[in-house]
């Protein structure tokens, strides 16, 4: 199963790409879908695309979320930073 999930862009990069933080886990991704991202900004990602913007209070819901389903480190640590 695919997931999307919310991460947050620590670096905005060339050719509408960044570079995201999940629970500490860092990846590059595209902004190609998206207008108007800025480094601090949480975003949905679905294979590798960020599909939409999130308010940081509902992605650090979602995240403790998935992390009680188990589908994210349960080390009681997914605060975003």
């Amino acid at each position: 199963m695919c997931l999307a999930i919310p991460a947050q862009v620590v670096e905005l990069r060339p050719d509408d790409n960044a570079l995201v933080d999940l629970a500490g886990v860092k990846k590059e991704i595209s902004l190609a879908l998206l207008d108007g991202v800025a480094v601090g900004d949480y975003v949905i990602v679905h294979v590798g695309y960020a599909l939409n913007k999130l308010d940081p209070e509902e992605a650090e819901k979602t995240l403790k979320l998935f992390a009680e389903m188990g589908q994210l480190p349960a080390d009681g640590d997914v605060t975003l930073h």
